[in-house]
């Protein structure tokens, strides 16, 4: 039923690559995210969640940098322990929290030499300005839906984006002790769809839509990917995954599985996707004066 719009909406719709690494571990951890672009001039449109990885990514390393710095001075000194614990609280540093984070935009354009990004005030919507760039990698552009009425509970759509990060090129530089990406390994990511229906609208402020619910949750990865119909038209933009308890628990329940009786319990929750509402994202580009593209 989407195979003609995922083609079409595959066109403009790019993955974002991330890799980072947390403070006292060596392990890489590989990430995605998703963008797709407006207009035929190197405008996209994402997660504010996202957008906000690549506008924190040197300020992270600076910070673990400022740290190492100071904490270098204590090496020798009987108070080291006492004096890291310090520092690591002077800077926010934690395992819970990375110290190093590098991004790469994918088949987006080639040599930008610079990113504009504007971040919403109060919604999980980002724009993304790619400057200065030689060639356009995507083809074509969204088209977005004209008269929003049709937004409706039952409606059938559709989701794109990039969860299951498969890309392998990146590597620990043991000399730098540094992340790194690589000219070798796997760079690309494959896209994957998933579909379902609008459940719900969801309020903002001054009882306005501001988000659409759907049946299925949104993956991990697809943050920033388009939401859209049969036709390739713009719904909306998958932003976050809803836990809705069902209040169906079973506490500490008998039940056999493989001839054994076993205690177990369950407290099931129903995982549903949040999308950007295209009103939104239109009010936000035009406000910017960014060029759209619109279809009944």
């Amino acid at each position: 039923m989407f195979v003609e719009a995922i083609e079409a909406v595959d066109q403009f719709t790019r993955p974002i690559h991330f890799i980072a690494r947390y403070y006292g571990g060596s392990d890489i951890i590989p990430g995605t995210g998703t963008l797709f672009f407006v207009n035929e001039n190197g405008y996209a449109i994402t997660c504010r969640h996202v957008a906000q990885q690549i506008l924190h990514a040197n300020h992270i390393y600076e910070n673990y940098l400022k740290f190492k710095s100071e904490l270098r001075r204590f090496e020798r000194d009987p108070s080291y322990e006492t004096q890291r614990q310090f520092l690591e609280g002077k800077y926010k540093i934690n395992g819970d929290a990375p110290i190093r984070i590098l991004f790469n935009f994918i088949s987006c354009v080639d040599a930008y030499k610079s990113l504009t990004i504007h971040l919403h005030p109060s919604q999980d919507l980002a724009i993304i300005q790619f400057k200065d760039y030689d060639v356009k990698l995507y083809q074509g552009y969204a088209h977005f839906l004209k008269d929003t009425r049709a937004v409706k509970q039952g409606r059938y759509l559709c989701r794109l984006g990039y969860p299951f990060p498969e890309f392998t090129n990146y590597h620990l530089n043991k000399t730098t002790n540094d992340i790194e990406w690589t000219k070798d390994g796997r760079i690309n990511t494959p896209s994957f769809p998933i579909d379902g229906i609008i459940t719900r609208h969801i309020g903002g402020e001054n009882n306005g839509v501001t988000g659409i619910e759907m049946s299925t949750p949104g993956l991990r990865g697809q943050s920033g990917g388009p939401l859209f119909d049969t036709n390739g038209i713009i719904y909306g933009l998958q932003s976050a995954t809803r836990h809705l308890h069902l209040g169906f628990d079973q506490v500490n329940r008998e039940v056999i599985t493989d001839g054994h009786r076993k205690r177990v319990s369950n407290y099931p929750f129903l995982n549903v996707g949040q999308c950007v509402h295209v009103d939104v994202i239109k009010s936000y580009l035009r406000e910017k004066k960014i060029d759209f593209y619109e279809i009944d």
